[in-house]
């Protein structure tokens, strides 16, 4: 969440004078804050203590605790820039005050500069002996120190400190052509500046240039290769470019320089998780948790990691260890939750109702306790009060999206204008024809994770979860685009040649995710939109769209509070509007290609087992095996928010379940209508039925 100053500081004022006069307490108003910010750093929420502390700044600037603990919450959110602002200002003003030494001491330390986190360190202890931690952290240093092989050529150097400072400030007021034009003429002059050329990898990633930003951070680190904050940068960046084995390596290296910080063990774990070594990841995650015993990062990661190979009970015990040490945290309220399978104790659910009753919450921790909430109750079939908690949730997550229903509808007459049947006929023969790629597509909570698991229980079928390489190539050849055209205007000017290259390099690109099996699933739902692109890149290539009651499609989106994306799922209006996009482009690709689309049933599947399996698996010219039907013995890692669904045999209890909340949905039902009258009358709101 971004701080909202007016709103929050205007809270904070109040209740800090407010208090002061009906004489609750005697503390000066400084320690309020100071205390507040400490109870929530130690509960593991460093986003709101960052938030009270810069609450409390606007009215106390030059307080030195609060500048400290500013600059400890914002280096646990790794806004390390941030940071330092915050704590050189209280070096500056309180040049005598021993926390401030110690605090730099430790940005230093991560950022690799041991020699200079020594000082910083013993400068801390002279001015407070009484500091018993700062040896260890000395100790610490020195050993890492020596463990650096060529320490002079390894640090980031401080030349340019002027206008270093200057860019800094320019990336802090959202200027970053400004601090991006400082850096690059700070690498003229001197082309090994390493922290220039960090901080222009940031700005490159910040813009979603990831490849040009791992370019850079590789020069970065091998012009100082104990400089851990930049490897921590590339292990992050080769992620987003699912360098994920390169990303490993980089993590590795990292909590070899830097053993005793909590937040390199996770990014390796996270590295591990990413290229599915997850017993690796636990291990990691374990070793977090050894050097931070309450750290809830670690603990949601070792946890999901459970959670995703199936070991759930432990998966649930380490989410409820969370909870105990972190009390405010709720993001193990919402993925205990999110297990679908799972029920809350009576007690449990009163602590959620109580913590969202403090006005101090900040926006993800109420939403994530009103779709925890929600769920719960849901289960419970209290429908009504379910659905109370789902709006609130989402009225609250729809603030901070950033969706426009106009562009979609825009990007749909788009595709159906380009790919037209004389489109087709005209690029048709020129793709990759490898047959090994199933795309599953549809729409969120349609069905989609178990026509996968059915699929990844065949012995030629390779399970890959949602894979993100079709778009991430379709957008750099937008990049490499000369006349600036995106997506799906750049398919016009391709050449023949365009539509091989384009197949071969998802191809080699989805390679990292495959064992030797001949067939790979690519379950990514909005991959809808790219189907006619998909039959002229990858004409074998199979393409099953998974399809559910409109009304259930939509409403298990809206239930579904998705950890990022699927911003058109947070209002029922603007839900219902997509559907029909969906639902006009889905029409669309099966008139220009024809039998080119498999359209499977949820409902179907759950009614009719057997011939569904037995129709996919011709679909996709596979022979039947039994281990297809019992789909929910299959030993694999699941990563969807089905993962528990899907492993339980096939039931019904998710068919029609939106009829338990038809007196809420009518603004879906009518935006719906036309495509809710062509079902059969058993199907349709009891709405739609009376006024026929």
């Amino acid at each position: 969440m971004q701080w909202c100053p007016g709103k929050l500081s205007l809270n904070l004022t109040r209740k800090l004078f407010q208090n002061r006069r009906n004489g609750i307490t005697s503390l000066p108003p400084q320690q309020v804050v100071f205390d507040r910010a400490v109870a929530q750093l130690r509960g593991g929420d460093a986003a709101l203590a960052s938030s009270i502390c810069l609450e409390g700044l606007d009215l106390y600037p030059d307080d030195a605790n609060i500048l400290c603990l500013a600059g400890q919450s914002l280096i646990a959110l790794k806004r390390f820039d941030e940071a330092r602002g915050h704590i050189e200002k209280a070096k500056t003003l309180h040049p005598a005050f021993a926390t401030s030494h110690e605090t730099f001491a430790d940005l230093l330390l991560l950022e690799g500069r041991f020699e200079d986190a020594i000082t910083s360190y013993q400068q801390a202890l002279h001015l407070d002996p009484g500091r018993s931690q700062i040896n260890t952290k000395i100790h610490r240093a020195t050993e890492l120190k020596k463990s650096s092989t060529a320490a002079d050529d390894s640090q980031p150097t401080m030349a340019f400190a002027d206008e270093m400072a200057k860019a800094a400030q320019f990336t802090r007021n959202d200027e970053p052509e400004k601090s991006e034009s400082i850096y690059r003429d700070i690498l003229r002059r001197d082309p090994n500046h390493v922290e220039a050329m960090r901080l222009l990898a940031q700005i490159a990633a910040n813009q979603e240039y990831y490849e040009d930003s791992e370019l850079l951070l590789r020069r970065a680190v091998k012009r100082a290769p104990h400089y851990a904050r930049a490897w921590l940068d590339l292990s992050a960046t080769q992620m987003k470019i699912e360098k994920n084995a390169e990303a490993v390596s980089s993590a590795e290296q990292l909590v070899k320089l830097t053993p005793h910080i909590v937040e390199s063990h996770i990014a390796l774990a996270n590295a591990q998780a990413k290229i599915n070594l997850t017993d690796l990841a636990i291990e990691s995650y374990r070793s977090a948790l050894k050097i931070s015993p309450q750290h809830p990062g670690a603990f949601m990661g070792l946890a999901h990691q459970l959670k995703t190979i199936g070991r759930q009970q432990e998966s649930i015990e380490v989410y409820r260890q969370n909870i105990s040490v972190n009390p405010r945290n709720s993001e193990p309220y919402w993925s205990l939750a999110n297990l679908k399978t799972f029920r809350f104790e009576d007690e449990e659910v009163k602590a959620m109702e109580d913590l969202l009753q403090d006005a101090s919450l900040n926006d993800i921790t109420s939403v994530q306790l009103c779709n925890s909430l929600g769920l719960e109750y849901e289960g419970r079939r209290d429908y009504d009060r379910a659905f109370e908690y789902f709006q609130r949730c989402n009225e609250k997550r729809r603030e901070s999206e950033s969706y426009d229903p106009i562009a979609n509808e825009v990007t749909t007459e788009q595709l159906i204008e380009i790919f037209d049947e004389q489109f087709f006929e005209k690029n048709q023969g020129h793709g990759s024809t490898d047959p090994a790629p199933i795309f599953v597509i549809g729409l969120p909570r349609s069905g989609s994770t178990l026509i996968e698991q059915i699929l990844a229980s065949h012995s030629q079928v390779e399970g890959t979860h949602e894979l993100s390489d079709l778009p991430r190539l379709v957008r750099a050849s937008a990049r490499k685009n000369r006349k600036g055209l995106r997506f799906p205007e750049i398919v016009k000017g391709f050449e023949p040649q365009a539509w091989s290259k384009l197949g071969d390099k998802y191809l080699a690109s989805t390679q990292k995710y495959r064992s030797g099996l001949p067939r790979f699933i690519d379950k990514n739902p909005n991959n809808f939109t790219y189907v006619g692109l998909l039959h002229l890149i990858l004409p074998n290539a199979k393409i099953i769209n998974a399809r559910r009651h409109p009304l259930d499609s939509c409403f298990g989106s809206y239930k579904q509070l998705f950890a990022s994306g699927q911003p058109f799922s947070y209002d029922l209006t603007e839900l219902g509007e997509y559907y029909l996009q969906y639902q006009t482009l889905m029409d669309h690709w099966h008139r220009v290609m024809p039998g080119g689309i498999l359209d499977v049933n949820y409902e179907e599947v759950v009614a009719d087992l057997d011939t569904q399996v037995r129709r996919i698996l011709d679909y996709c010219e596979l022979p039947f095996e039994e281990a297809c039907l019992n789909f929910h013995e299959t030993d694999r890692a699941v990563k969807t928010a089905s993962s528990e669904q899907v492993r339980r045999p096939i039931y019904s209890s998710s068919v029609n379940l939106w009829q338990h909340y038809e007196s809420h949905l009518a603004e879906l039902i009518e935006i719906l209508e036309p495509l809710l009258l062509a079902r059969p009358p058993d199907e349709q709101p009891a709405s739609l039925r009376v006024r026929a």
